[in-house]
This record gives structure tokens, C-alpha cells and sequence, in this order.
């Protein structure tokens, strides 16, 4: 029996009243610990990592609205990435949970609710529904996130990654997806995905990545020949004006120019919000 088979098999013992139902962690230590992504409802604070049969040592905790994963390079990918990498997690759990409330809530209350906050429409992105992740069933969203973690070329090919729903009310697992049937899947990323670079585009010219030299245009005259066309131009003398004013005359109005074109429009850039900072305490917990 793997972990999470026996995680599933003790929950639903002990809610079916077996006082006995438990996990002997000594038996899967080259599976610890697991990293688990659930939503930040405080109503899940009860659960874990109990539910789970786990001790907090050997639970890497990590929390966002929603339990949301909007790409295989997402912001939480990254995390769940480091939590690997770093802390060393074996396993990862997508934990969804019943009555969720972002589930329930529209995009038109979304936008009325950050109105409340002082934030207009004007100042969100175009597209809320993609940027929030807003999803219409848990089960599903569960399974898009696995999906996402699957296809990021930051997850090891090796590291199991289930989908579970969490009973918001009991406590009893639902095992969604089973990521021990998908161990062998392959490690390379999607068509079409590229890591980002360092730096931005002046990483995409180091590369060449995305550039076609072909395409661009350059002067047929050489730069030094350019400079020296421009430097002789400007020690040139000055021709004599052919005819001189009378005095008393007005000066000669300045000679008339087109006025300058308007600056080009620049896009709307959405603020992007300050980070929140933790009281040492908070920081504690979290880890």
C-alpha cells in the first residue's frame, strides 16, 4: 500500500468510527513529506494536516483562494516547484473542498465587491475570469490544477501528484485523481511552452530565441562614413544671407513648422498590488 492509499483507507475508517484507524508514518519516510495546496478558507484550519494523518513536519502547507493553478508557469507553481526543490517534498495534493466560496461567486459580484474596496472596474484586468481562476465546480477545478502541474516542466517527472476534495463538514477525503497512474508520463513541457528568461527581451536577443536577424533593416553606408558626413556638416560655413533688411524694418517672422504629432497612447498598466507583510509570528505558522 502507497501513501496516499493508506491516508485514504485511515480517513475513512476513523469517520466510519474505527478508534484503531491511523498512519504509520515510519513506513512511508521515502514519501515524506507532502506538499498540499488548498484553499485559504479559515473553515479548513480544523483539517489538516490531521485529516491527512500527518505530522505538521512532515506537511509543506501551501494556501491561495480557491486552491487555484492558472498555468503550468504560474506564480504557484513556482512555490510548489521550491516547496520540492528546497523542502524536499516527495508528493503533491491538490486538496479542493465542498461549499466553496469562490466557486460561488459571479464575476459581475466580483467586481461589485472590489468596487466596496474603492477599486473600479477600470483598474482590474480585462479578462477577471481567467486572471482569478473562477471555476464552477471544485471537482474540476481540482483536476485542472493537477493537469497544470502535470504539464510544468518545474515538476519532476517522478514526483506523484494526486487530486483530492476535502468534505468541508466531516472531514472525509475524496480521491479525485490518482497520481500514481500518472508516474510515467512524460517529462518534456507542452508544445509551444518556453521557460522566461532572465531579464526579459534582452534576454530573448542574447538567446536569439524568437529574433530573425533576416528581418531586420539596417543603412547600406557604414557607421564611421555616417559620422564623418554628419561632422563635415556642421564645420561647413554658412552662405550670406542674399539681401539685408533695411533698418527699421520688422524682423522676418521664424519660418512656420508642423506641429508635432501627439505621443503615442500608452497601454493601461494594472497596478499591481503591494505585498503583505507578516508579523514574525505569522511566519512561524506558515512554515
Amino acid at each position: 500500500m502507497r501513501l496516499f492509499e493508506a491516508i485514504l483507507d485511515a480517513n475513512h475508517r476513523a469517520l466510519a468510527g474505527d478508534q484503531s484507524a491511523g498512519l504509520h508514518v515510519a513506513d512511508f519516510t521515502g514519501e515524506l513529506p507532502v506538499v498540499a495546496l488548498t484553499c485559504v478558507d479559515p473553515r479548513l484550519n480544523r483539517f489538516f494536516p490531521g485529516a491527512l494523518g500527518l505530522p505538521e513536519e512532515q506537511f509543506i502547507w501551501l494556501r491561495n483562494a480557491g486552491n487555484i493553478i492558472t498555468s503550468p508557469l504560474s506564480s504557484t507553481m513556482r512555490s510548489l516547484a521550491l516547496a520540492c526543490a528546497v523542502k524536499g517534498g516527495r508528493e503533491i495534493a491538490v486538496i479542493g473542498h465542498t461549499d466553496c466560496k469562490i466557486r460561488r461567486t459571479t464575476i459581475s459580484e466580483l467586481t461589485e465587491r472590489f468596487k466596496a474596496l474603492g477599486i473600479e472596474r477600470r483598474q482590474l484586468p480585462e479578462n477577471l475570469t481567467d486572471y482569478f481562476g473562477v471555476f464552477a465546480s471544485e471537482r474540476q477545478n481540482v483536476i485542472r490544477g493537477v493537469d497544470f502541474i502535470r504539464q510544468s516542466p518545474l515538476i519532476g517527472p517522478r514526483i506523484p501528484v494526486h487530486g483530492l476534495l476535502v468534505d468541508i463538514q466531516s472531514g472525509q477525503l475524496e480521491w479525485i485523481v490518482n497520481g500514481y497512474d500518472a508516474l510515467d508520463r512524460p517529462s518534456a513541457a507542452p508544445a509551444g511552452m518556453r521557460l522566461p528568461t532572465l531579464g526579459g527581451v534582452v534576454g530573448d536577443l542574447a538567446t536569439g530565441a524568437g529574433f530573425n536577424m533576416g528581418e531586420m533593416k539596417f543603412p547600406e553606408s557604414k557607421i564611421g562614413e555616417m559620422a564623418s558626413t554628419f561632422i563635415q556638416s556642421l564645420s561647413a560655413p554658412k552662405p550670406e544671407a542674399a539681401a539685408q533688411s533695411p533698418i527699421g524694418a520688422p524682423p522676418a517672422p521664424p519660418p512656420t513648422s508642423s506641429p508635432l504629432p501627439p505621443p503615442p497612447a500608452r497601454a493601461r498598466v494594472v497596478p499591481i498590488p503591494p505585498p503583505i507583510r507578516l508579523h514574525p509570528g505569522d511566519r512561524d505558522r506558515r512554515r
